[in-house]
C-alpha cells in the first residue's frame, strides 16, 4: 500500500510535529509513508469564504499531486472532509466533468487518521504509552463531515498508561471555525468559554484532538488563564511510546 501523508497547510506552518508524529506512528506499524512536496492548501479557506474560483485551482492541483497513492492520509478530521465533501461540488459547479470525475476517484482514499487506523489497517492498539490524564475533544468536522464517531477514543482507550476521562458537552463547537472565530468573535469567544469550562471540570493534564486548529483555540484560552492544561494532537499521542520518556 502506497501511503501519501497530506500534512494540511496549517499544520505544516504551525504544527510540524503533527506530521512527524503521524510518520512515526505508521513507520512503527511498518508502513512507508510518502511525503509529497508539490502538496499545497486543500482550499478550505477560500471555499468558505466565497473565493471558489481559486479554491478550485487546490483541487486540481490536489488531484495532480495524490492520485497515483493507493491511499491518503492527513491528520485533520476539517480538511479530510473538505476533500472528501466539497472538491466534487466545487468540480461539478464549474462544469469540469474529468476533474469531478477524477475526485470521485481519489476522494475514497482519502483518511483522517484514525479512520485510517481503525478501519483500513484494523488496528487499536499502536503500541502507544502516555502516562497522563486525558480527555478528548470531537471536532466539529470529523463528528458531522467525516463522522468517525468513537474511532478515536478506540484508539485512545488502547493506549497504556492513560487515563482517560470523559470530556462533558464532548460534542459542543469549541468556537473556532476558522475565520467564524474572527467574524464573530463574541459568540466563538461564548462558546471557548463553555468547552474550556468542561475541559477544566475534567482534571485533565491534557485536551486532545484530531485537529490542531481547534486545539490552537482552546489552547489560547487555557494559556491565557494559566491553568497548566496542556493540548497535544491526537497523533503525537499514538505515537508516544515509553522510549520517548526522559
Amino acid at each position: 500500500m502506497r501511503i501519501a501523508l497530506f500534512i494540511t497547510c496549517f499544520n505544516d506552518t504551525m504544527f510540524p510535529e503533527t506530521g512527524k508524529a503521524v510518520v512515526k506512528l505508521l513507520e512503527r506499524l511498518g508502513h512507508t509513508v510518502e511525503f509529497p512536496q508539490e502538496q499545497t492548501c486543500c482550499g478550505q479557506m477560500h471555499f468558505n469564504s466565497g473565493y471558489r474560483r481559486e479554491a478550485l485551482v487546490m483541487v486540481r492541483r490536489f488531484v495532480d499531486v495524490f492520485s497515483t497513492y493507493d491511499t491518503v492520509v492527513t491528520p485533520s478530521g476539517s480538511c479530510a472532509g473538505m476533500v472528501r465533501d466539497h472538491h466534487r461540488v466545487l468540480a461539478e459547479q464549474h462544469g469540469d466533468a474529468p476533474l469531478a470525475a477524477a475526485v470521485e476517484q481519489l476522494a475514497p482514499t482519502v483518511f483522517e487518521l484514525s479512520e485510517l487506523l481503525v478501519d483500513v489497517l484494523g488496528i487499536r492498539d499502536v503500541g502507544a504509552y502516555f502516562p497522563h490524564r486525558v480527555t478528548y475533544h470531537p471536532t466539529c468536522h470529523s463528528l458531522r463531515m467525516l463522522r468517525v464517531g468513537d474511532r478515536p477514543l478506540q484508539l485512545l482507550r488502547a493506549v497504556k498508561g492513560i487515563d482517560l476521562v470523559e470530556l462533558p458537552g464532548a460534542e459542543s463547537c469549541c468556537g473556532f471555525g476558522g475565520t467564524f472565530a474572527l467574524k464573530n468573535a463574541d459568540t466563538s469567544n461564548a462558546m471557548l468559554a463553555d468547552k474550556m469550562s468542561n475541559v477544566l471540570g475534567t482534571g485533565a493534564e491534557v485536551l486532545s484532538a484530531g485537529d490542531n486548529s481547534c486545539l490552537m483555540h482552546i489552547a489560547g484560552a487555557l494559556s491565557r488563564l494559566r491553568t497548566g492544561v496542556g493540548t497535544r494532537h491526537l497523533a503525537e499521542i499514538l505515537a508516544a511510546t515509553e522510549r520517548d520518556l526522559p
